[in-house]
């Protein structure tokens, strides 16, 4: 044990060494991206493009606000990318040499530390360190031993504190009474906080990361989510950190992208450094860079050019290095769930992997289903209009019942790690009371192929118990107004039934070896089922059922438990659910929580097959008023902002005049407002009858007619057009690829109408509605 000791001094000195490294990294990282603010890379195209092709007039000065969003709204990938150009023609005539970076930096450690100390404060405290949590706090300790590892004099359970005891029902009584207080108390401090300060912290946050529409649009409301994000999963419920964690690399990519104007101008490359923050969040969150990249890809960017890739990477590398810098676990590794298995896999597992493949996509269906469905009665009812008293009594139902068991009463990433670990003579788990070989005694058996003891039995049927108390649990608690993952409570199902699996496939194959399936590789005394293997594989297939991640969600789980021998029984169970769960609807639950919240997201998983025309889906349709529309140059003040008052679209197409109908542009209701309010403020002369135009130069007035009024920079001369008889699976193919906003429909160039992502939305659900072989959450 002498190798093992460590003074308070030493760890509180390795800390404050750990979190000046991370402020360290972190500035160093902000002066480089103030550094390559000033050198960009060589963009496409000349200076002396056309002026018909330009977004805004290079002739003008800019108008403050204008090609900006406000919150809830989408943005328009066509137009930013325009904007972008724009810019890099600017650079390039004036600079010819460029260079770009961007990096980023990771809070997790800090999170981790803190919340391992909190979620141990329910238990006890450490005497000799307050901020130690339960394991640090024996690590000086001289009187622990390896099967009771934890159990040093400077550990104080609350009983023992309180009462002076440490065994008998008072103490009992006293630990669970202290247990249900202080998940009670983070869980009503974290709902409160939400509700209170920052609305956007609840939730996982990778619905709204997939949409890019609801995210972080205030510096405010980013600051204060990010340190209610930080209480997440030290209140008990049935969750995890490792979403929110995705959530709050994205606020520091928000913030930081406020420091350069490159971001801060321009939504679209703003979202491309969001999207390489979320692989930096599952970098931090689970250690997994290359799954972090994926899984910004796979699963959360909308829009992901092909420079974001690297971009992404290396934004995951920086946080994984600052996160190994750190050591939040203690064990100089840089994965969470490290796992090393002395025995390969056969090809007769690939049944019960495959098994495990089906469960996890039967309880993945089931879960969306009915988490849907609460959520739903949840927004329709008054139930919903008290969030605190929700999260209370959810917290204490939890806290009530996960108590008297062992593995629903530690943490859910412990848990984990104790189902994925193989048994050896160091291990002190019930799980590994095998009867040794040799004389028959109950030991720890150096292999795990032998009799199970009572022991394991009884902490099989407390698994039991345990998933499905889990499995209930996260049912209704996911979609709390509290900071909630789902990857950890997930995993946690999938590996306990994978658990269960695994020692029943172990005991089969000790007492029935001279089977034609076990007797090749299972003789008696030799190594055969790994049922860590099993819990591995089943956490895979819950994760995939719930999510309907495959590449992302087998690199993510390799790279977690430093598995990478046993790929192929991973992928065959993610597949495995993948198509179970499909059978019965393909959204995943992200994915339904988007079409549930109402988020203009069009998913690039759902196909389109019906055999419509642009000219059924655009606006207006039969016996709707006349779309607003706007000339170019023979309108005033006052009919524009008569227009701009009694109707409430987002843009008006820009038309020669009412006769011809020939389209000129599009213009934004938001640029429209933001230029009128500056040339009122700027400009004098400026009336109510002051003429608009929307053309190169002002038409001929009369000598008296007031001051006119330019607003050809907000005019957009490029808008993406149609024709009306162009197939919807067309436009909905370019709605996606493209990122669009909004398509006008054009017939022989007289403008007929418009088409916007919410029609589309709107209409692929009236046709799924329709079509009874349509499954959709409704």
């Amino acid at each position: 044990m002498d190798a093992l000791q460590f003074t308070p001094t030493t760890a509180l000195l390795k800390a404050v060494l750990s979190l000046t490294s991370l402020c360290v990294s972190v500035c160093v990282c902000v002066c480089v991206c103030l550094g390559s603010n000033y050198a960009m890379s060589n963009g496409g195209g000349g200076a002396g493009a056309s002026s018909s092709t330009h977004l805004l007039d290079l002739l003008e000065e800019p108008i403050p606000g204008v090609g900006t969003y406000d919150d809830f709204h989408t943005i328009d990938w066509v137009r930013e990318k325009c904007k972008d150009r724009e810019r890099h023609r600017k650079i390039n005539s004036k600079k010819k040499e460029s260079a770009w970076e961007f990096t980023k930096r990771a809070l997790a450690g800090v999170i981790d530390i803190v919340a391992d100390w909190m979620n141990d404060l329910k238990e006890g405290v450490c005497l000799s360190a307050m901020w130690f949590n339960h394991e640090q706090c024996c690590w000086d300790s001289n009187e622990t031993t390896f099967a009771e590892r934890d159990k040093c004099p400077q550990w104080k359970t609350w009983a023992e504190l309180i009462l002076g005891q440490a065994e008998g029902p008072g103490s009992y009584i006293m630990n669970y009474f202290m247990f249900t207080f202080w998940a009670l108390s983070f869980a009503f401090l974290a709902v409160s906080l939400v509700k209170v300060f920052a609305p956007y912290a609840c939730g996982s946050g990778i619905p709204e990361l997939s949409s890019i529409k609801v995210l972080i649009c205030i510096w405010s409301k980013t600051k204060k989510g990010l340190s209610i994000k930080t209480i997440n999963n030290v209140h008990g419920l049935s969750l995890g950190k490792e979403g929110p964690l995705v959530h709050v690399a994205c606020c520091c990519g928000n913030i930081f992208s406020y420091l350069f104007p490159k971001y801060s101008k321009n939504e679209a490359k703003k979202r491309e450094v969001l999207s390489a923050a979320s692989a930096a969040g599952v970098s931090v969150a689970f250690g997994a860079p290359i799954g972090g990249v994926l899984f910004s890809l796979e699963e959360v960017s909308y829009y992901f050019p092909l420079k974001t890739l690297w971009r992404s990477f290396f934004a995951a590398l920086v946080a994984a290095f600052v996160l190994r810098s750190i050591n939040p676990f203690g064990n100089s590794r840089l994965v969470l769930f490290y796992v090393e298995y002395h025995t390969p896999w056969y090809l007769f597992e690939l049944f019960p992997f495959i098994l495990l493949g089906v469960f996890g996509g039967l309880w993945g269906a089931f879960f969306i289903r009915a988490n849907i469905a609460w959520c739903r009665r949840r927004k329709s009812t008054r139930f919903g209009k008290y969030p605190v008293l929700e999260v209370i009594t959810v917290a204490a139902i939890t806290a009530i019942v996960a108590f008297p068991n062992p593995y629903t009463r530690q943490n859910t990433s412990e848990l984990i790690k104790e189902l994925f670990t193989d048994c050896g003579p160091l291990e002190s788990s019930q799980l590994c009371q095998y009867r040794s070989q040799m004389n028959g005694s109950q030991a720890y058996s150096e292999g795990s192929d032998a009799a199970a003891t009572p022991g394991v039995y009884s902490a099989m049927w407390q698994l039991s118990l345990a998933l499905v108390f889990k499995i209930i649990m996260t049912i209704f608690t996911f979609g709390l107004k509290v900071p909630s993952g789902l990857f950890i409570p997930s995993m946690a199902i999938g590996a306990i039934a994978g658990r269960i699996v695994g020692i029943a496939v172990e005991q089969l194959a000790y007492y029935h070896h001279d089977w034609f399936l076990f007797r090749e590789w299972c003789e008696v005394g030799a190594d055969c089922i790994t049922p860590g293997l099993y819990a591995m594989v089943g956490a895979a297939a819950c994760l995939g059922g719930v999510t309907r991640m495959t590449v992302s969600l087998v690199v993510i789980v390799f790279e977690l438990t430093g598995g990478l021998e046993y790929i192929v029984p991973l992928m065959a169970a993610v597949m495995t659910s993948k198509w179970v769960g499909d059978a019965f609807g393909r959204e995943g639950i992200y994915e339904a929580h988007i079409r549930l919240n109402g988020y203009p997201f069009l998913d690039a998983k759902e196909e389109f097959t019906h055999t419509t025309l642009a000219r059924e889906v655009m606006r207006p349709r039969r016996n709707d008023p006349p779309l607003a529309v706007l000339t170019q140059d023979d309108m005033t003040l006052a009919e524009l902002q008569n227009i701009i008052s009694q109707t409430s679209c987002n843009g008006f197409p820009v038309i020669v005049s009412k006769e011809s109908q020939r389209l000129v542009g599009f213009a934004l209701r938001r640029d429209i407002t933001i230029a009128i309010e500056n040339a009122r403020r700027k400009q004098e002369g400026i009336m109510l009858n002051s003429r608009v135009y929307f053309t190169q130069h002002a038409p001929t007035l009369p000598a008296d007619s007031p001051r006119p009024l330019k607003l050809r920079s907000i005019l957009d001369m490029s808008p993406f057009t149609v024709t009306d008889h162009t197939p919807m699976e067309i436009v909905v193919d370019i709605f996606r690829k493209l990122g669009l906003r909004q398509c006008l429909v054009t017939h022989n160039g007289r403008l007929l109408g418009i088409i916007t992502k919410k029609d589309i939305l709107r209409h692929m659900a009236q046709m799924a509605n329709q079509d009874p072989e349509s499954i959709m959450f409704n």
